[in-house]
């Protein structure tokens, strides 16, 4: 049995296509050469690296687990593996959440801090050589405004 579809395909238009295939050039390179940064110069991966910002920006440098996947938009299946390994390096530790008693909080060790403050400027410049150097101001403001719409549009689905 066939479903027919109730509605006409919306192709994208060539200038769309184009956009859209750039779009993935751009990410996958960007995040290769991220990856590949900081796993040369501080010997840990960029979700690892997510995490270390996420939980040093965060109230006493602890998130729980379900709110650290959210803000590494990561699974929690994948979160709980990556902060296994991060554990066993003293980067980070669990916790059992005191509100919670079935929570649990990642917590920032000062070793995962020390870690982070040591790769920060590498990631930092590798980031601003490749994402805005190459950019005017108004391409910034541009990239950001694009970037937030379709950002909201992901998080409403």
């Amino acid at each position: 049995m066939s479903v027919e579809p109730t509605t006409e395909v919306r192709w994208l238009t060539p200038e769309q296509q184009g956009v859209w295939r750039a779009f993935l050039d751009v990410s996958r390179l960007l995040m290769d050469q991220m990856s590949r940064q900081l796993s040369e110069d501080s010997g840990m991966s960029l979700p690892e690296y997510e995490i270390l910002v996420a939980l040093s920006e965060a109230p006493d440098r602890r998130l729980r687990m379900s709110e650290l996947a959210d803000r590494v938009v990561s699974s929690r299946s994948r979160i709980t593996h990556t902060v296994g390994r991060m554990e066993d390096r003293g980067l980070v530790q669990r916790e059992a959440c005191i509100d919670d008693g079935r929570g649990v909080l990642c917590a920032l060790t000062d070793a995962g801090f020390a870690v982070l403050e040591a790769a920060a400027p590498g990631h930092v410049d590798t980031v601003r050589s490749l994402m805005f150097d190459p950019l005017t101001r108004s391409d910034v403001e541009a990239v950001g405004v694009a970037l937030d719409k379709v950002h909201e549009e992901l998080r409403r689905r």
